[in-house]
């Protein structure tokens, strides 16, 4: 049986407030009428066997326990076992009153095709097998061999993932890395696509499987306007407004974002009513709400930081804090996602939830140092 419901605005003030002689005062953020935490757990890496799936299971759990109420994963991470690992975890964390689900955002998302549990030995035979002969897919509907966002896909995937995680609804459901299509189609039969796509997803927040959906890039949103790849956000939300109105549930986008991949914030390869921005500043004037990834580059951020770094963010234990610390007090970034299959590493980098993010004036002058 699944487990019913969605995070709302009440069960995620429920949880804040738990935590409030615990948690910083800015650790939650209002956001789509939910409060999300400032850091989220992620869950692409790691090897697709039983003690992985085991661990992630424990530390989705405990960054639940700690202050983490958002969590992230793709039907393609780990073969979909990161989904059901996170299935498991949602089971533990309501059967044992830890916390129930309207107080936890949960996201997902969808474009790859995932293998079921472990690499299959003949991968043509497979998709085959799973997607063309069922008439989920056609081969010409697959860019590059693994990337396909047609209605049809979309909607396996949206089934697919519900149970997964064992749960009726998911509360941001992602189209990922939708510009893996543009190396292929044109513009604008990739805006095609897009508007179609946003259609069924339209369709699925209709019928409760969905609360909201967005983009999950990890090029689109980074790159300069003129290249083959580049996201126009103000183009996405215009079309999602066209095909769900001035209530269309496009509210979410993802991108990487860290002290190595800083473009979110300073790149101005954004176009909005004629000007130029960032892609952050975009979001906060189209009322999209920003996650980052990679928040710590999958640790090549996470050590030997220097100390005109270290010290405008607040010369924190660990340099995996440290680069935390800076995704999260970017202005106009929501939640800093960081992987974590391991204990410690959760029960580390969730100090921080006690810890305030970085003030503006102090982040600033990060950049003032950078600069010199």
């Amino acid at each position: 049986m699944s487990i019913n419901g969605y995070a709302t605005l009440e069960g995620t003030a429920r949880y804040r407030d738990r935590f409030k002689e615990r948690a910083a005062e800015t650790h939650f953020r209002l956001e789509q009428n939910m409060w999300l935490s400032s850091i989220g757990i992620g869950t692409y890496l790691g090897d697709w066997d039983a003690a992985t799936d085991e661990r992630y299971t424990m530390c989705v759990t405990r960054a639940v326990e700690l202050g983490a109420n958002v969590i992230d994963t793709a039907a393609n991470y780990r073969f979909q076992r990161s989904e059901r690992s996170i299935g498991a975890a949602l089971r533990h964390l309501t059967e044992e009153n830890v916390a129930s689900r309207d107080e936890v955002i949960i996201c997902t998302k969808g474009g790859y095709l995932p293998f079921d549990g472990e690499p299959p030995k003949d991968v043509r035979r497979y998709v085959e097998e799973t997607f063309v002969k069922p008439g989920i897919a056609e081969f010409s509907d697959i860019v590059g061999g693994s990337h396909c966002m047609t209605p049809r896909y979309l909607q396996s995937q949206i089934d697919q993932s519900l149970g997964n995680m064992n749960v009726s609804t998911i509360d941001v459901y992602y189209i990922h890395n939708p510009e893996s299509q543009l190396g292929v189609v044109s513009h604008a039969e990739f805006e095609s696509r897009l508007r179609s796509a946003f259609e069924l997803l339209e369709r699925n927040i209709s019928d409760g499987k969905i609360r909201m959906y967005g983009a999950a890039t990890w090029n689109g949103f980074r790159v300069p306007m003129d290249d083959r790849g580049h996201h126009s956000l103000e183009s996405m939300v215009e079309i999602a407004r066209e095909v769900g109105g001035d209530a269309h549930g496009f509210r979410f986008i993802q991108l990487p974002f860290n002290l190595a991949m800083p473009e979110a914030l300073v790149a101005s390869n954004q176009p909005l009513e004629g000007a130029q921005v960032s892609v952050l500043e975009a979001a906060s004037a189209l009322g999209v709400t920003v996650v980052a990834s990679a928040s710590i580059f999958q640790g090549k951020v996470a050590r030997g930081l220097p100390e005109h770094i270290r010290e405008p963010l607040g010369s924190l234990a660990t340099d995996a804090q440290t680069a935390i610390q800076f995704v999260r007090s970017a202005p106009g970034v929501t939640t800093a996602l960081v992987g974590m299959s391991n204990r410690e590493h959760v029960e580390e980098n969730l100090q921080l939830v006690r810890i305030a993010p970085t003030l503006p004036e102090a982040f600033q002058e990060l950049f003032a140092e950078s600069e010199e």
